[in-house]
């Protein structure tokens, strides 16, 4: 039976903001999500830009305030609560839950050389105690990374954007991190250099045993890494499931909206993809009942008064929709 390394339940994360009469708004960014994140999987996460993916993985990094609900990390040596993590507990987490950026180009100090960039968190971290053993353990995890010995003398501006994100990733797992968070880490790529940095973090977590939460809004390279994937709207997930399950039969509007968008090479398949009315709502000003109600095609009167819980049906596929079994249903028929 697998392990749960990352547990939250009523999640959320809120920013006061403005001012006015009746005092500051709130922007909810990640509002009462439910996620397992199994120890040693590769966990994806997709949505539209705005939807609060990033936000979500800083949080679970203790990168920004968490508001509401609970959140625990236990990867067999400690047991800690998120929400209350302080003083050395968190600087211990530093340690154990990493990220990689999205921009290879703006994450690297351009004063530095590659060696000083990936040597930098055992350092501030007080990991190692000497240079000498400094030095080892960056040709250990450059080596991993498939960086030479000569790359770690040069700085950042001698490097193509693929070498970066290696010196990135190699920097991230230096500390020996067990939870790795990849917000958009291979966007900014060509697709040669996509897949070779993904195979990259493939062999990786193979290896070194990390727990990934990749976070994504290319669904064909999320459905060539990702062992199970949630999808985010306005802040909520509404559809989580094994990889393979979610991409044969996806149950919520939503999802099946964001993969009929994916480019094919089948000429015949031009103009199949569904055309969504409108842009996202703002997370300030939130609509009632289903948050996706203003968008969905299949939206009744009962979707746009009472907000769907994320039902658990048994099988592994969880979904937020009053309609998914009629439509499922409809879709067979």
């Amino acid at each position: 039976m697998s392990e749960t390394l990352i547990k939250a339940r009523d999640f959320s994360v809120g920013f006061k903001i403005g001012s006015g009469f009746f005092g500051k708004q709130v922007l909810k960014a990640v509002d009462h999500v439910d996620l397992d994140i199994e120890k040693g999987s590769f966990f994806g996460l997709v949505g539209e830009s705005g939807s609060g993916k990033t936000t979500l993985g800083r949080a679970l990094l203790k990168a920004v305030p968490i508001t509401g609900g609970s959140a625990s990390y236990a990867d067999g040596e400690v047991d800690y609560d998120l929400t209350t993590l302080a003083g050395p507990e968190l600087k211990d987490y530093r340690k154990r839950a990493q990220l990689i950026f999205q921009d290879p180009y703006a994450a690297l100090s351009p004063r530095m050389t590659v060696r000083d960039i990936i040597a930098e968190p055992l350092e501030v971290m007080g990991l190692t105690k000497t240079r000498e053993e400094t030095d080892a353990r960056v040709r250990q995890i450059a080596a991993k990374c498939r960086l030479n010995l000569e790359h770690l003398r040069r700085f950042p501006h001698a490097f193509s954007g693929g070498q970066r994100q290696r010196i990135s990733i190699a920097r991230a797992l230096v500390s020996g991190p067990k939870f790795v968070v990849a917000d958009e880490s291979v966007a900014a790529l060509d697709v040669s250099i996509q897949a070779d940095v993904l195979n990259l973090l493939k062999e990786l977590q193979r290896d070194l045993k990390i727990t990934f939460l990749f976070i994504s809004h290319d669904l064909s390279v999320v459905a060539h890494t990702c062992d199970h994937v949630a999808v985010m709207y306005l802040g909520r997930l509404v559809e989580s499931a094994p990889t393979r399950e979610l991409f044969k039969a996806p149950r919520h509007p939503y999802t099946k909206a964001l993969f009929s968008a994916i480019p094919s090479l089948d000429p015949d398949d031009r103009g199949r993809a569904q055309k969504l009315i409108g842009e996202i709502p703002s997370p300030t000003n939130q609509p009632s009942g289903c948050k996706f109600h203003t968008r969905c095609p299949h939206a009744v009167d009962r979707c746009k008064k009472d907000e769907p819980m994320l039902e658990h049906p048994g099988d592994g596929h969880e979904v937020a929709c009053h309609r998914w079994r009629e439509l499922l249903e409809s879709a067979a028929a």
